[in-house]
């Protein structure tokens, strides 16, 4: 049976903000080879708390590394200084149902464990302005024969109608430094006291980046989330027929 831990429900949807430092490989005791993102995380601040009376949803807000005065909005400074808190440079927010955090409260690597599935956000790495071929996976023309279509984008538009360029159409163009989501990654091991976590796979961003990461919200992990939560606190009906 799963631990009350391991599959909690959405009210202990926890989340941290780290920095991602580097890829390597862990091996385990039967000698099974794992590539592994090593990401230090926390210790994140609990800067703000949302509730449903005063904000119409259920959430609170994280911060993430000390900043000085100057690197911080004005607004955000004046609502760290009227909270009693120290300056933040990043804050994120993790809607949740239901939650027990206080303003000031810590948050460091122990409120994951190995063995749970988590979602990783990231900024991806930045590529500049690429061709079609790079950012979209268009193929080449011919490279002989006098061909002069080797890496061209080829036809855009139309003729008389609609006599325009339909939006959307994959051209050249910026690409990479957007933000993106890598679902359902494992935790392999959890290191308390250096604040690291060792995640399966690879995670968006560059060395050194920006990346939260949260208890998975999509996937099997839900179904296994609730099924724990059925066995672990039964309906009062189903308790009173047993009797």
């Amino acid at each position: 049976m799963p631990s009350a831990h391991q599959f909690a429900g959405k009210n202990e949807m926890n989340a941290l903000l780290g920095r991602k430092e580097g890829m390597t490989q862990v091996f385990s005791d039967t000698g099974e080879w794992t590539p592994v993102t090593v990401v230090s995380v926390g210790p994140c601040l609990v800067t703000g708390v949302r509730t449903v009376e005063r904000d119409g949803y259920t959430a609170y807000q994280i911060g993430f590394e000390g900043a000085k005065a100057k690197h911080v909005a004005k607004p955000q400074r004046v609502a760290f200084e009227k909270n009693g808190l120290p300056l933040q440079r990043h804050t994120r927010e993790n809607r949740v149902d239901a939650h027990d955090y206080q303003l000031g409260d810590r948050l460091t690597a122990n409120v994951f464990e190995a063995g749970e599935v988590v979602d990783v956000v990231g900024t991806t790495k930045g590529k500049g302005f690429q061709g079609t071929i790079k950012r979209h996976g268009f193929s080449r023309g011919p490279m002989t024969h006098g061909s002069m279509n080797v890496r061209r984008p080829g036809s855009i538009g139309m003729s008389a109608t609609p006599a325009r360029v339909i939006k959307g159409m994959k051209m050249s163009g910026h690409m990479g430094a957007e933000r993106h989501t890598a679902r359902n990654l494992e935790v392999v091991e959890v290191d308390s006291e250096a604040g690291r976590l060792l995640i399966k796979g690879a995670v968006p961003g560059a060395n050194g980046g920006l990346v939260m990461v949260r208890h998975a919200v999509t996937g099997p992990e839900i179904a296994l989330r609730e099924a724990a939560g059925n066995i672990l606190a039964p309906e009062p009906a189903a308790a009173e027929e047993e009797e």
